[in-house]
């Protein structure tokens, strides 16, 4: 029951969170072992990209597991990126095709709605 009650509370805080266009940072417990598991649709220890500002109904339309640059291809306006690794991994999302050029880091366990169209690639690390 932990876990929806957890889940319950994300959805309410993320609801705030799209309403003034803030981040959110999953932290305490309740954080912790949600991590552990897919969280809208994505896998723990993923890097997620839904189409436009929202969820997608929990169907990312990129995941991306493994460190190191992942180029994306068409999408253009916003799009929400999810940052379900473990271990305190970041995500960048970049305009160079190459992992150059990324708008700062993302934490692990936070999502961020960005202007998608300049960027061409998300790089995961350490």
């Amino acid at each position: 029951m932990r876990l929806m009650r957890g889940t319950i509370t994300r959805t309410a805080m993320a609801a705030t969170v799209l309403a003034t266009g803030a981040m959110l940072t999953m932290g305490g417990t309740a954080g912790a072992a949600e991590a552990a598991g897919a969280i809208h649709g994505c896998p723990s220890g993923a890097v997620c990209v839904y189409p436009g500002a929202g969820w997608n109904g929990d169907k990312p339309i990129y995941r991306f597991y493994s460190y190191g640059v992942h180029k994306i291809y068409n999408q253009f306006g916003t799009d929400r990126i999810f940052n379900n690794q473990t271990g305190g991994a970041k995500a960048y999302a970049c305009k160079g095709a190459n992992g150059t050029n990324c708008l700062g880091n993302q934490a692990a366990g936070t999502y961020w709605d960005y202007d998608i169209t300049p960027i061409n690639s998300i790089k995961l690390a350490k």
